[in-house]
């Protein structure tokens, strides 16, 4: 049976009505085009991607910045997804979209529940990659993401590493040319 996933104008809805910014609306929208743009792409290479759980799941994966804007915001935002009675994969993208994820040690050390916040599906990993593509509404290259990483985690912090393994995955497996998808300007649909 497949999970019953909200509209994308019902995403928005919920945005806004969970007391996301526009800002935070406008980022999630450019996160979820450009992650539909790499789903397509990945669907082309033969890959079985379910695009409407990336759309509705970029959507929805800053939900928690309605409460926080700090590292927090994932739990935060699953947990506004489990009050809303939302399918699980959509609150496993919420959960899991941080950085290249964290790991359940890492987890410890947040005091979050104790589990792997890495993304395993391809969905999963398709908004993961996509939120580190888009600063704001704007596409940026990785190389930008990673050095802002480096420079508030420091080199050798393994979310770098994580990023880069993801890059490197996505574009490999879905043959994803980042640069041709970044040319094209990112529309609020």
């Amino acid at each position: 049976m497949t999970e019953k996933l909200p509209s994308a104008e019902e995403a928005i809805r919920i945005l806004k009505q969970s007391g996301c910014s526009p800002e935070v609306i406008r980022h999630c929208i450019a996160v979820s085009n450009l992650a539909v743009r790499i789903a397509e792409t990945c669907r082309r290479k033969g890959l079985k991607v379910d695009l409407n759980l990336v759309r509705i799941g970029a959507l929805l994966h800053d939900v928690g910045r309605s409460k926080t804007h700090s590292v927090h915001h994932p739990i935060v935002g699953a947990e506004i997804a489990r009050s809303l009675n939302l399918p699980e994969s959509i609150i496993r993208i919420i959960k899991r979209h941080i950085g290249g994820g964290i790991t359940a040690e890492e987890a410890v050390k947040l005091g979050w529940p104790v589990e792997d916040y890495l993304p395993e599906t391809i969905e999963e990993k398709i908004v993961t990659y996509a939120d580190k593509l888009i600063e704001g509404e704007r596409v940026v290259p990785i190389e930008k993401t990673i050095r802002e990483f480096s420079r508030k985690l420091g080199m050798n912090h393994p979310s770098i590493k994580r990023i880069i393994d993801l890059h490197k995955e996505i574009t490999k497996i879905c043959g994803v040319n980042i640069e041709s998808l970044m040319e094209k300007k990112i529309t609020l649909e």
